[in-house]
């Protein structure tokens, strides 16, 4: 080509790009709800955390010590202090190592010569040791507190991964406005814990279908945790190694099933001895009462037992406290011994009714609908044995031993969002808002919660007792309202608790040590006693007034 008929391209021949073509409005709309839905997730989580955290810290904060705790404070102190095994044997040490780290913070004074049994050693450490109650009562219960909210994210998270998204929203709401789970993870007890490592353990296992070598070990170690913190759960030590062959069942199914079932099973045990270590790495026997022979299958399961001498001996002190008579109450009935019905009816008083109602569906619809089938074994019937074992015990005292139920079937419930029907996502919400408002309403006063078909909170006391209702809570309360109503009036008092009356300023006397004619002015009686009143205090009580209720665990009349 010649030179002359070279023709240089210039930009201002070609004509303008074609325009990009804009997404559809349906393309825009998802990208924007997908968009939405990241920071909106987080958000829910966070507000739902936050109220239980809320609840759960006032109720810490203006409670004064329930029966159990100040045996719990006094064995993690002697831990942190004097590093034995001495003080409650009756429980394993983890969930008062746990307890622990709360103790140290508030750095108490201790004396370990202090004589006496662990409930007055207990009294000792918080009124007579020139510390503060109300501030080492916070520090111990805080750990406690913490992990109940730990456990909720994981009933998210299992929620999520079995059944999706809006389901583990779902899931983290029901397990967050449970009033048994708020009212018993403010207190530095070990109900909690203990449930919750099952919890865990069995959110683990699931995982574990995919990575079994990652989480196999990782359940064993919650599984540990929780037969380390409470004997109760025992039952679990049998039953998620089996879920555990469940998990892995696949190829190679024999070796794999045993592999799966020995990794849970010895790093259970192995948790279990590194929690008595930690204690004391000598173990040594320093028990501070006589622990019971027990012979027969109980003796023989205690000997064949792989765990240290000092947990055995713990078993034996618990197979004694099974035999002793033991008084329980039920729909207004005093009786001796346990019924084998009382968890199930305590819950069902003590259950909001929305909740109810939610576990009910998601449990048929666990089992109902195909692709949830696989999840059934791990969500349902983990809390149906522990609560199957727990109905066979001889201490009806409150659902406090079952509560696994609340934290396993917040999973379950959640599954109603599965049921592909128009009517299950607005009512799942409805009952949901039913639930919330029910949890609300009994703000701050947990621990006596009943749902509204058996007359809400102040109706408790009518059907059940103990840590149901009345759990020595409310001192704190009685000597504000005595103050503030009563100044200067003559009080008798019938405290069931572990708190001293006279530090929080309630100067009274004990009604049934004087005859029943000088009985004249307040007559003061904790719920559960006015339960089991007979003679002279029955009387007492069918002859005055009732003028006022403290915290509905508390009952104040006139006479």
């Amino acid at each position: 080509m010649m030179a002359s008929e070279q023709h240089v391209l210039d930009p201002g021949d070609l004509a303008d790009p074609a325009p990009a073509p804009r997404p559809a409005p349906a393309v825009r709309l998802t990208a924007a709800l997908r968009a939405r839905r990241r920071w909106l997730v987080p958000v829910l989580v966070v507000l739902l955390l936050a109220q239980m955290a809320a609840a759960m810290v006032t109720a810490a904060v203006q409670q004064t010590p329930t029966i159990d705790e100040p045996v719990y404070v006094a064995a993690a102190t002697d831990y942190l202090h004097e590093h034995r095994l001495r003080y409650n044997p009756e429980h394993p040490p983890l969930g008062k190592l746990i307890v622990m780290g709360g103790i140290a913070a508030a750095d108490p004074h201790y004396d370990p010569s202090y004589p006496g049994d662990q409930g007055q050693v207990g009294r000792h450490l918080l009124y007579a040791s020139g510390n503060d109650p109300w501030r080492l009562m916070l520090w111990a219960r805080l750990p406690v507190i913490v992990l109940t909210l730990l456990f909720a994210l994981v009933a998210f998270a299992f929620a999520r991964e079995v059944l999706g998204i809006a389901a583990g929203l779902l899931a983290l709401a029901l397990y967050c406005f449970s009033p048994d789970l708020i009212a018993h993870g403010s207190l530095a007890t070990l109900d909690v814990p203990s449930a919750g490592f099952v919890l865990t353990s069995v959110w683990l296992l699931w995982r574990a279908r995919h990575r079994p070598r990652l989480y196999l070990p990782l359940a064993g170690a919650a599984l540990g945790a929780a037969v380390a913190t409470k004997m109760s759960v025992l039952p679990a030590l049998a039953l998620l190694p089996a879920l555990a062959v469940l998990s892995v069942w696949g190829r190679r199914r024999v070796r794999r099933a045993l592999t799966a079932a020995a990794v849970v099973t010895v790093t259970a045990v192995a948790v279990v001895w590194l929690s008595y270590l930690a204690v004391d790495p000598r173990l040594r026997q320093a028990s501070a009462v006589p622990v019971p022979a027990i012979h027969g299958p109980r003796g023989l399961l205690v000997d064949l037992m792989p765990f240290p001498h000092a947990y055995r001996d713990g078993m034996r002190l618990q197979f004694g406290l099974e035999d002793y008579p033991w008084q329980g109450y039920l729909f207004g009935h005093l009786y001796s011994g346990s019924r084998w019905y009382y968890l199930p009816a305590a819950l069902l008083v003590k259950t909001p009714l929305g909740m109810l109602v939610l576990w009910a569906a998601g449990a048929v619809a666990v089992v109902a609908v195909r692709r949830l089938r696989p999840a059934a074994p791990f969500v349902l019937v983990p809390p149906a044995v522990l609560l199957a074992s727990a109905m066979t015990g001889s201490r009806d005292f409150g659902t406090r031993y079952a509560l696994f139920m609340p934290m396993f079937l917040a999973v379950g419930g959640a599954a109603v969002l599965a049921v592909r029907w128009r009517w299950s996502r607005p009512v799942g919400g409805a009952l949901l808002l039913f639930v919330a408002v029910s949890s609300l309403r009994t703000f701050p006063f947990y621990l006596p919660y009943s749902n509204e078909a058996f007359g809400g909170p102040a109706e408790t006391r009518l059907r059940l007792h103990d840590s149901n209702v009345d759990w020595g809570q409310d001192l704190g309360r009685l000597a504000d309202r005595l103050r503030e109503r009563y100044p200067g009036e003559r009080v008798w008092l019938v405290y069931k608790g572990s708190g001293i009356p006279a530090y929080y300023g309630i100067h009274a006397t004990d009604p049934r040590t004087v005859p029943p004619g000088e009985v004249h002015g307040l007559l003061v009686v904790s719920d559960s006693s006015v339960a089991k009143a007979r003679g002279p205090l029955a009387a007492l009580i069918d002859s005055s007034r009732a003028v006022d209720d403290v915290g509905h665990s508390i009952t104040v009349y006139r006479r």
